[in-house]
């Protein structure tokens, strides 16, 4: 399929829009805590939500773990879970694409002090025998479905994250249409506990960036031959709050997203940045951002955030 073809699909099923997503509603917030300092080992565990449903949604979870050597790599399965209560990411898979393959970019999030949930969506994923484009309507509600199983998770006793998911501290993020699906859980009447998000390579639904507040950060190829810049652009002019759009020129797709490959230090430390901003409360995280994005030649970044 020519790459005009393949925007023209792709953009007709995203752009088809979602209805609103509902969650259970958070009171208030925890009081404000400070990131972590140092790095986490990194802990890995999967489990399906609504198993025996019509739309089971296996979920991939990355989190902080107790004893081993601090970092990314190797996530070791089922290790116990770090001391304290940690901010959630749900993460969101591309077409044909699964939670594992954005692991270099999850895997770090989780060694910063985050937990990172990651659904593996029954009719995009690279697995599915049904694959069908236009589902991506229906993965905002999913990630939803999945927040209020972690709510409950939480809450469990029994399970070894009890205790430890800070629900009320909520990020979305995702890539390509899992930049879409990132952008439609944020329509209007959407819970409190979703705090801020992240659009890479993606763009907005109808209906997205409405109900509370929450600062977006839009990161995004300038040759992206699929999403072109210019929707992702877009999108980051309709946000009517803080947001940032962290750009770099000549590249395409997601090649960014790959340890060693130019851009990836500053995607990696902008997208940290902005998760203990906006789940931490933490402003050294906010004051660090603009230097950390900034690499000549590599990246350029516009912004709408506080001072």
């Amino acid at each position: 399929m020519g790459v005009q073809r393949l925007v023209a699909a792709l953009m007709t099923a995203l752009l088809a829009g979602c209805g609103p997503a509902t969650a259970a509603t958070g009171g208030a917030p925890p009081p404000a805590r400070h990131a972590p300092l140092g790095a986490y080992a990194v802990g890995v565990r999967q489990l399906t939500v609504d198993p025996t449903g019509p739309r089971p949604l296996p979920v991939t979870i990355w989190y902080p773990a107790a004893g081993g050597p601090p970092g990314p790599t190797p996530a070791t399965s089922d290790a116990p879970v770090a001391a304290g209560r940690f901010p959630v990411v749900i993460y969101s898979h591309g077409l044909r694409s699964l939670p594992e393959l954005h692991a270099p970019l999850t895997t770090r999030w989780a060694a910063a002090g985050f937990v990172v949930a990651a659904p593996t969506y029954p009719r995009t994923n690279l697995r599915t025998p049904t694959f069908t484009r236009a589902d991506v309507r229906n993965q905002p509600a999913d990630g939803w479905r999945l927040i209020r199983h972690l709510v409950r998770l939480d809450a469990r006793r029994a399970d070894p994250l009890a205790g430890h998911l800070d629900v009320d501290r909520i990020a979305a993020a995702g890539h390509s249409a899992g930049g879409f699906t990132t952008a439609g859980m944020f329509t209007a009447g959407h819970s409190a506990r979703l705090r801020s998000g992240i659009v890479i390579a993606g763009g907005g639904l109808a209906g997205s960036f409405a109900g509370p507040p929450a600062p977006l950060l839009f990161v995004h190829g300038g040759a992206d031959p699929i999403v072109p810049e210019s929707v992702g652009r877009a999108a980051y002019a309709r946000t009517g709050g803080p947001a940032a759009f962290l750009s770099l020129p000549g590249q395409g797709h997601g090649e960014y997203l790959t340890p060693g490959r130019p851009g990836f230090a500053q995607v990696l430390a902008t997208t940290i940045d902005f998760l203990r901003w906006t789940l931490y409360d933490d402003a050294a995280g906010l004051r660090r951002l603009p230097a950390d994005a900034a690499l000549p030649g590599v990246t350029t970044l516009i912004t709408r955030l506080p001072d």
